[in-house]
């Protein structure tokens, strides 16, 4: 099994890295790479001096930083509530509830959420209406600056529940003879949290954060292209993969997407090394 494990890898996961020489070269589709001029950093060069640049850094650095603040300990104070909980039928609903988001594809989701903020009869603008917060119904998606909360408020919604499974697993393993010593000792629900659950899933918890640092490039793509489908949101909007899916690729520009799709691979793996080294020294790390 070990053997058609690694020829798979190899394959899909070490030969396309062949196509980063693309990066390099004045790609032709008919020529290859094999016969196709080489240009040096020519690509690169055009991205750092392109007008977009400045943004596009922008956008995808702030709806990153706002999903790891944000969005990185939601599924972690999810666990730590439902671990309180003792009904176990009222835990497992909620369970279920949460992680179901998780397996409907962003079409879907989108969808849900366009249909929720429409001002024709959409439930959201309907309630603040009936609230008295607002006289006529607000396009939300058409606001530049209601995009990131919309956002982020999305992706968390979607994702909370079955991320949560992994902290409820790392809370499971803790030995359930600490929690009996600490109330002998009379520690509070809250103690309990801060000196035993916490601790023990710290390992996970900064393995993920490692994990989320070196992403912190990968803003999204199929959220944002399917949210900001309004022209007017692309300056707050546009970020790194919808920019080379926009640029590069519907333009036929290969070999400037992959340049800078080569930057962005960089760029993570020098923060992925240093977020490691950095929890090296705090005890865990992924190598």
């Amino acid at each position: 099994m070990v053997i058609p494990a690694m020829i798979l890898i190899v394959i899909f996961s070490y030969l396309p890295m062949y196509g980063v020489l693309m990066a390099f070269q004045d790609y032709d589709i008919f020529q290859g790479f094999l016969h196709s001029p080489w240009v040096g950093f020519e690509y690169f060069q055009m991205f750092f001096e392109a007008p977009e640049f400045w943004t596009v850094m922008r956008n995808t650095i702030v709806i990153s930083a706002l999903r790891l603040l944000i969005g990185f300990p939601a599924p972690i104070l999810l666990a730590l509530i439902l671990n309180e909980v003792t009904h176990s039928r009222f835990k497992r609903m909620i369970q279920t509830i949460s992680y179901l988001p998780h397996f409907l594809s962003w079409v879907i989701v989108s969808g849900f959420v366009t249909s929720m903020l429409a001002t024709d009869n959409g439930s959201v603008n309907m309630l603040l209406q009936k609230l008295h917060l607002i006289s006529e119904p607000v396009n939300f998606l058409s606001i530049p600056g209601y995009f990131w909360a919309i956002l982020i408020g999305t992706g968390i919604w979607k994702e909370i529940g079955f991320s949560g499974i992994v902290y409820l697993a790392a809370i499971a393993g803790i030995n359930p003879e600490i929690y009996e010593a600490a109330s002998i000792d009379g520690a509070s629900r809250l103690k309990k949290i801060w000196y035993i659950t916490l601790p023990g899933i710290s390992g996970v918890v900064t393995i993920f954060m490692i994990l989320a640092v070196g992403d912190i490039l990968s803003a999204g793509f199929e959220d944002i292209l399917l949210l900001a489908k309004n022209p007017v949101l692309q300056d707050v909007s546009d970020v790194i993969d919808t920019y080379v899916y926009r640029v590069g690729i519907r333009n036929s520009l290969f070999s400037y997407a992959a340049a800078v799709g080569l930057f962005k691979s960089i760029i993570s793996v020098f923060l992925l090394t240093v977020a490691n080294r950095i929890a090296r020294k705090l005890g865990h790390s992924l190598w």
